[in-house]
């Protein structure tokens, strides 16, 4: 099963994530099949940056994002545009 989540990156007490589609059974930094975006919580406002199309295939092929990647999917718009695009069919 593959997941939408997040990949730490950045040094100690410096936290920097990676939006990435990874297999559910691989480490939180392991394997990654693709890189969707960023995010980076450090900065305020935090800085959260995911294309949009590659996030809403991924979801269309059946991906599940943690609920963390979910609530940025959320605020960027993409959860929406996936919804709407689910419904139009």
């Amino acid at each position: 099963m593959v997941k939408l989540r997040l990949k730490r990156m950045g040094s100690k007490r410096n936290p920097y994530y990676r939006i990435v589609a990874a297999d559910s059974r691989s480490p939180r930094d392991g394997r990654i099949i693709e890189t969707i975006g960023s995010y980076n919580p450090t900065l305020h406002p935090a800085e959260i940056k995911v294309d949009g199309e590659l996030a809403v295939k991924w979801l269309k092929n059946g991906a599940q994002p943690t609920d963390t990647v979910r609530n940025l999917l959320s605020k960027q718009g993409i959860m929406k545009q996936f919804h709407e695009s689910k419904t139009a069919k």
